[in-house]
């Protein structure tokens, strides 16, 4: 059922024009200006870009909780300036230890739903905040946790993008009591754009762990209410899945591209899908192209099409399956499934395997004044996640565990204590072993897409950092379920429309059949050391910097 939007969004009438934002500094951008302000007041507090990075998400919790919170997961790339290395955080939760794929034929169902108990993975972002801080960090989850708190017990004026996505998601938070009582005003509508909205269940669930640390989290009242709501709604979580739960420090993958060296967390998150498409354009002179043309929207859909069907083969938890990383990145590889691609016709590719797509996720990066940098990704999947709040926690759960597929000869198959395939994937990019940007672009399989566009205008078509954004662009709209429509964004010339068209790309007009085209963060660090920070139009937030 379409249901109009009951305001206007500023977007909708003016196209947004925004200069780079430049510092010698700190610099956080996200998608919210209210959190983004939090992470500049802990790096003028002194804290680092891991404290900052911990602030902004918490913040975005309270400000954008349809995308992201404490029931969902997080990753996140480090630059440590000292060592001018990368390294990797996987927060993402596992399944519960009593669930199986038997469960799910018992209830005729073929697919992990989204809504529900059932594709409730662990939350795994408390620790992986936690991690982050210990590691990298300089503060205390109470002072970075402190402007989260205040937002959600004193009320923030909700901002225009995110007022739609709260009303779009009404029917969902309508359905389940606690949902409603907690996103709803009197139970009934989301708010609208420039209403206060507060949260004093959260506001309280946040000092209990600003006070008791992760453990308050895992180990107490807290698990304990998401264990007896996933009781009362069917769910398979237990205690000791909270008890046990961890994240986990990993090696970043890379790959080569134009003489800069581009990270990617590792599976089980989608990175690797980026790194695949890179490599396959790197065989072409994309330059001598002209951005937005056929020409070159013709190769970069083909190559994340090549990708794709790759990742959906391969990507999964590596604790659980094989994932051939070096394999899929070596030349050999590489040079066979670029010379599928022809120039004047578009391929169809089968992608085997079946896995959802959704948008909800938040994005943030921040580079502080030593140079530090934190590219960091945190999401409940779908907008809200799996639609059922914790009782009185304030807290809505992820529905990650719609990642998994229930074929059991698959390497993504759902299974005890087993991470699902993971869309949220942060980016970072160094020239030599120094920091050279730190970006990334929200929104499920957009993800990756967005990564391999985001790099091919910065580096073969010189945009700046904002240009880079701003640029219109093209989504392959599913990879899994409809492996060959591909949606190209407002902006688009009409003459390259007819041209793809005419390759044999199956176009979907966006206007009929919407397509989220994600939005991006980003910040460069030029050779003088200068931040340039560029922030999506298509979202509400913003660069800030000192």
């Amino acid at each position: 059922m379409n249901r109009e939007l009951p305001f206007s969004i500023t977007g909708d009438r003016y196209p947004s024009r925004r200069s780079v934002v430049m510092s010698r500094h700190g610099m956080v951008a996200t998608s919210q200006p209210l959190a983004a302000q939090a992470g500049l007041r802990i790096l003028l507090a002194g804290g680092n870009a891991a404290d900052a990075a911990v602030a902004v998400a918490a913040a975005l919790n309270v400000v954008e909780p349809m995308s992201t919170g404490i029931g969902g997961d997080a990753f996140a790339l480090i630059y440590d300036a000292a060592s001018r290395k990368v390294s990797a955080l996987n927060g993402s939760g596992r399944a519960p230890r009593a669930i199986s794929p038997q469960i799910f034929a018992e209830r005729g169902l073929d697919r992990v739903p989204s809504d529900g108990m059932l594709p409730v993975t662990v939350p795994g972002a408390v620790d992986a905040w936690a991690a982050l801080l210990q590691r990298h960090g300089t503060m205390s989850l109470a002072q970075v946790l402190a402007p989260a708190i205040a937002y959600a017990e004193q009320g923030f004026p909700v901002s225009e993008i995110i007022a739609a996505a709260w009303w779009r998601a009404e029917p969902r938070l309508q359905a389940h009591p606690d949902a409603a009582r907690t996103y709803l005003i009197d139970g009934r509508r989301a708010p609208r754009p420039g209403e206060i909205f507060r949260q004093p269940n959260l506001a309280h669930t946040l000092r209990q762990i600003a006070e008791g640390g992760r453990d308050a989290f895992y180990n107490g009242p807290i698990a304990e209410a998401i264990v007896r709501t996933s009781d009362q709604y069917g769910g398979f979580l237990s205690l000791q899945d909270f008890a046990t739960h961890h994240s986990t420090w990993e090696t970043p993958i890379s790959t080569q591209y134009r003489g800069y060296t581009v990270y990617e967390c590792p599976p089980n998150g989608q990175g690797l899908t980026a790194l695949l498409g890179l490599n396959i354009l790197a065989g072409f002179d994309m330059a001598a192209l002209a951005p937005g043309s056929a020409e070159a929207l013709h190769l970069e859909i083909e190559a994340m099409r090549l990708a794709f069907a790759d990742a959906a083969t391969y990507i999964a938890d590596p604790a659980h399956a094989d994932v051939p990383i070096e394999m899929l990145l070596s030349e050999q590889h590489t040079a066979a499934r670029r010379a599928l691609i022809g120039p004047d016709r578009a391929q169809r590719v089968v992608a085997p395997g079946a896995l959802p797509s959704s948008h909800d996720t938040v994005y943030l990066t921040v580079v502080d004044e030593a140079g530090n940098a934190v590219s960091f990704i945190n999401s409940l999947f779908s907008g809200f996640g799996s639609g059922v709040v914790a009782g009185d926690t304030g807290i809505a759960l992820q529905n990650r565990g719609a990642g998994f597929v229930l074929d059991p000869a698959h390497r993504n198959c759902i299974a005890p204590g087993k991470r699902p395939y993971h869309t949220i994937i942060p980016c970072m990019a160094l020239r030599g072993d120094a920091l050279w940007s730190s970006f990334g672009v929200m929104g499920d399989f957009m993800q990756p897409q967005g990564h391999v566009q985001m790099l091919v205008n910065l580096i073969d078509f010189g945009m700046n950092p904002q240009e880079a954004l701003d640029a219109p662009r093209f989504r392959v709209v599913d990879p899994y379920i409809d492996r060959d429509s591909v949606g190209l964004e407002r902006g688009v010339a009409p003459e390259t429309v007819r041209a793809l068209a005419a390759l044999g790309h199956t176009l979907v007009d966006p206007a009929v059949v919407p397509v989220n085209f994600g939005g991006g963060q980003i910040i460069v660090v030029d050779e003088n050391g200068v931040r340039r920070g560029g922030s999506d139009k298509r979202k509400d937030g913003c660069v800030v910097a000192y």
